[in-house]
């Protein structure tokens, strides 16, 4: 009797352990309520921290069996850096096989509406490892700009607004190094020759655009227009006198009206004091900016204004008198809405 016993206390055993056994591997052990749930493994992130990560985002039922089979899978040799998409109802085998592979998730980077350097480094900081103190010293960093062809001042014009996929693990440097391909690839025979037919380089047509966009921020079909008229100003070595190069050089971008006291603010970027295009971008110019002086429209306007219905298109003018009607109406506008600085 003692036998069968010991065999039937087996094979329960062996039932028990394996059907634990199975359900440790195969069993859904992720419940992520159908959000998206990534988890964020650091560089240099040891085994405890990675799984101490994973479970830090909520979505491990059975954490012990989780860890049962990381330990198993050799994941403790295995810890690889990276940003990796967690799916609901995976399994253990599922979840540390992803991980163990380094099979990451890419992350999708886009800027728009950037101003400054620093706000770019500040905007390419949210999407990967790196700090933005790192990216912004890069972007700073003369030698490395020179490589590029660059310098601090101008470097924004490099960012050509898109999306583009990489890695959260990208090191500063070789996203920095991507932008710049990405750039060379953008800047094609086609738009070489448009660039060389305004008289304009690359970084040249750069910075106008960024006037161009700052001008007419709402309204991309204008800016053709827009860029005619600075055009044909460059041409006959006037003042440009764009409002947003003063605010920029201002470094107010609250103003809402360009005053006189704005006017005389001593800055290369205030093309009220000086001739030609500023020596750097005030903005990251879009595609439609560039493409816009690239394809200016072809006319005789030298002045514009935006007009008095606040519509955020603009009144073109050939002649100041003509220009100084526009402005006034605009101004009057303004006033009606108390709008003194």
């Amino acid at each position: 009797m003692v036998v069968p016993a010991i065999i039937v206390l087996f094979l329960f055993l062996f039932v028990s352990f394996s059907y634990y056994a199975y359900q440790i591997v195969y069993t859904p052990n992720v419940d992520t309520k159908n959000q998206d749930t990534y988890v964020y493994i650091p560089t240099g992130a040891g085994y405890a921290q990675a799984l101490d990560s994973v479970e830090a985002t909520g979505v491990v039922i059975d954490k012990l069996s989780l860890r049962f089979m990381a330990k198993l899978m050799d994941y403790d040799e295995l810890v690889k850096p990276g940003r990796y998409k967690i799916e609901n109802g995976w399994g253990n085998r599922q979840l540390i096989g992803v991980l163990r592979l380094g099979e990451q998730s890419p992350v999708k980077i886009t800027f728009n509406n950037i101003r400054l350097r620093k706000d770019l480094a500040a905007k390419l900081a949210t999407s990967v490892e790196p700090g933005e103190a790192e990216i912004d010293s890069l972007l700073s960093d003369p030698a490395y700009l020179q490589e590029l062809g660059f310098d601090s001042t101008n470097i924004v014009s490099m960012f050509i607004p898109n999306t583009y996929e990489v890695y959260w693990t990208t090191s500063a440097k070789a996203l920095l190094d991507r932008m710049k391909t990405e750039y060379d690839k953008f800047w094609t025979a086609e738009r070489k020759a448009k660039a060389d037919k305004q008289g304009l380089s690359q970084q040249e047509v750069s910075v106008l655009a960024s006037i161009v966009q700052a001008e007419q921020g709402r309204y991309a079909d204008e800016r053709p227009r827009i860029a005619g008229v600075y055009l044909n100003r460059l041409k006959r070595n006037m003042l440009l006198q764009a409002d947003p190069t003063v605010v920029f050089s201002v470094g107010d971008f609250t103003i809402r009206r360009v005053l006189n006291v704005h006017l005389q603010h001593d800055s290369p970027f205030n093309t009220y004091r000086y001739k030609g295009l500023p020596p750097g971008p005030i903005n990251v110019p879009d595609i439609s900016s560039i493409d816009a002086v690239l394809n200016p429209e072809s006319h005789n306007y030298l002045y514009f204004c935006a007009k008095e219905d606040f519509s955020g298109y603009h009144a073109f003018a050939a002649t100041e008198t003509e220009h100084l009607a526009n402005a006034r109406r605009f101004h009057r506008a303004m006033n009606e809405r108390k709008i003194m600085r």
